[in-house]
Parts: C-alpha cells; structure tokens; sequence
C-alpha cells in the first residue's frame, strides 16, 4: 500500500462521541476534520441551534500510516476502528473527496443529506463558492444538486445548484 504522509483516514468511533474524540485527537495534534451541520433543536423551554455530524459516528484524520501516530489515534477513548476496505488495512479516503466536502460547508450553502449515491455525471465545478468540488450531479424535482460522495463510507451529502455551473469530468 502506497500510503503518503499526507493521506485522510475515516475514523469510526462510538456513538455520540464524534466532538469529543475531535477534541482529544485535536489536543494530540492530529489533524482532525469533522464535517457538521447546525439544525435547531426543540427543548420544553427553549430553541437552540445545535451542530450536529454529518456523517454520524464518523470524522476523518490525517495521518502516516505506518507511525506513533496511527498508534496513538488508535487508542484514543471512544475510537472504534479505522475504516478498511480489506481486512487489518486502512484505506485512505480519496483527496478530492475530503477538499470537495470542505469546500461544500465553508460555503456556507444549505445542504441536505443523502444516504446512498445514485447513478449520475461526475462533474466539476467550474463557477461560484465551490469552485473545484467534484461530484455528482441529480435531479431533485426541479432543482439539479451536486452530490458529494465518500465513497469509504457509503454516504453523500448535496447542495442545490446550476447545471451551467459545472462541466462533466
């Protein structure tokens, strides 16, 4: 496996333990990205606006593979595993896909959360706040949404946009 030092890994973790596990790795000085959503939430006597994962149970790292690091990641409270596609290797995540999901929420665009990818164009975002995200693009209704997916985790979320706004890879 040709894993540089620079590569993001999937980190599965225990539930509702995704901010914390954040907060260790981040005081180890692990380069953590959690990518979150704020939703108001609905108590008795108030309304608040709370950040939740997009991606729940799950934050990505990025580490050398073979290093201190990935042992200390490892062992960090409430870590599960490093996602794998084969069995005792972690797989990175691909780089487009953590840039392109960066790029989405410092947009600041709305964004919905899809459960599986569907079949589509694979485009590129030529013009606008995303410029350089890749994607896929659906149709929802009457609207055109550029899906990003991670592939590792079987997930994809999605910002409404216009088809003039992207060229097919």
């Amino acid at each position: 496996m040709n894993a540089c030092a620079q590569d993001w890994y999937a980190l599965y973790v225990r539930s509702r333990h995704e901010f914390k596990v954040e907060g260790e790795l981040i005081s180890k000085g692990v380069p953590v990205y959690l990518p979150v959503v704020r939703k108001f939430r609905q108590w008795k006597d108030r309304k608040k606006l709370v950040e939740f994962p997009v991606f729940p149970s799950y934050l990505f790292v990025q580490m050398p593979l073979k290093d201190e690091t990935f042992h200390e990641i490892v062992k960090t409270r409430g870590v599960v595993t490093l996602l794998s596609a084969r069995a005792g290797e972690p797989t990175p995540v691909a780089p487009s896909e953590i840039v392109s999901l960066k790029l989405l929420f410092s947009s600041g665009a709305e964004v919905d959360i899809y459960p599986h990818l569907r079949e589509g164009t694979r485009v590129r975002v030529v013009r606008g706040g995303l410029t350089g995200a890749e994607g896929v693009v659906e149709r929802k209704g009457e609207h055109h949404m550029l899906l990003i997916n991670v592939g590792l985790l079987g997930r994809s979320v999605g910002v409404k946009i216009c088809a003039e706004d992207v060229e097919a890879l």
